[in-house]
């Protein structure tokens, strides 16, 4: 299959290697950086000049940028894929986006024929170029039928959720959980610190325990160790707890345990922290007690 792919940052350059493993010829787009994009034209890919050109010649579209405002820009902009977009066509998109951005993009598509699904992903960039993603998919059946033998190509776990917008919702659903559970236990492990215990002796009792879990050992590797791990910036999750916020505001809920850990990481992301990864939070939380 031909396939269009936008955005060739850290996952999006690694499921381009596993799409370009297993046959495919891709057309790639970057957006800041261009090792990616490099890198895919190394091993034979293609680079378009314009999101029309992409478009316009490839089969299924793929996107992989950061955030709703960038994905609205290359859909809905001037020049942008909806202007070039054909019926039957597949458009999907990778990223973490608000999922009512997200179902305006999907009728906007719909009117010209074309099938949109949200496909957020679990996982790492190391898993993403065997294939190994878990992929949250929001769409029609029709849509999913279509997309699905790819989709199994770039992920382990494929979970077709619901209608468009679902996939992005359970992603922040998840997002929330998860980074709510990292700025507590970051706090915890400073508090142990503050008694003049070791972290390694709350990580042994609480990971002895039914809290122990993947999230815990992921976050701990880096808190007690010092091993980095999840790679998955501070900025990012303070956007992801933004969209978790406003999903909930339009959705009609308040939302309450989302506030002090959404707070947490946007100030972080504020002082300049934001490009270092989740588990790196402990540093600026220890900070802020240094410096009461």
């Amino acid at each position: 299959m031909k396939i269009g792919f936008i955005g060739l940052g850290l996952m999006g350059r690694a499921m381009v290697e596993c799409l370009q493993k297993a046959g495919h010829d891709l057309v790639v787009m970057g957006n800041r950086d261009r090792t990616g994009v490099e890198q895919a034209l190394a091993r034979g890919a293609e680079e378009a000049t314009s999101l029309t050109a992409l478009t316009q010649n490839v089969e299924t579209v793929m996107i992989c940028v950061s955030n709703s405002d960038q994905v609205e820009t290359l859909v809905l902009g001037d020049g942008g894929i909806l202007s070039a977009v054909s019926a039957g066509q597949v458009v999907l998109d990778f990223g973490t986006s608000l999922p009512a951005s997200t179902k305006k993009i999907g009728a906007a598509l719909a009117e010209k024929g074309a099938h949109y699904m949200d496909c957020p992903l679990g996982r790492t960039p190391a898993q993403a170029v065997d294939g190994l993603l878990n992929i949250m998919v929001g769409g029609t059946d029709e849509s999913f039928a279509k997309a699905k033998p790819l989709l199994e190509q770039l992920g382990e776990n494929v979970f077709h959720l619901g209608p468009l917008g679902a996939g992005n919702t359970i992603k922040l659903l998840n997002n929330y959980i998860g980074m709510t559970f990292v700025a507590t236990v970051a706090e915890a492990y400073v508090a142990a610190d503050a008694a003049g215990l070791s972290r390694k002796s709350v990580y042994d009792v609480v990971g002895s325990g039914p809290i122990h879990s993947t999230m815990l050992d992921m976050v701990s590797a880096y808190m007690v160790d010092g091993k980095k791990t999840m790679e998955f910036s501070v900025a990012n999750a303070s956007k992801d707890l933004g969209y978790f916020r406003q999903m909930a505001s339009d959705l009609g809920l308040e939302n309450r345990m989302s506030a002090p850990s959404a707070a947490m990481f946007a100030a972080a992301t504020e002082s300049g922290t934001g490009d270092e990864l989740v588990p790196q939070l402990i540093d600026w939380v220890s900070a802020q007690v240094k410096d009461a």
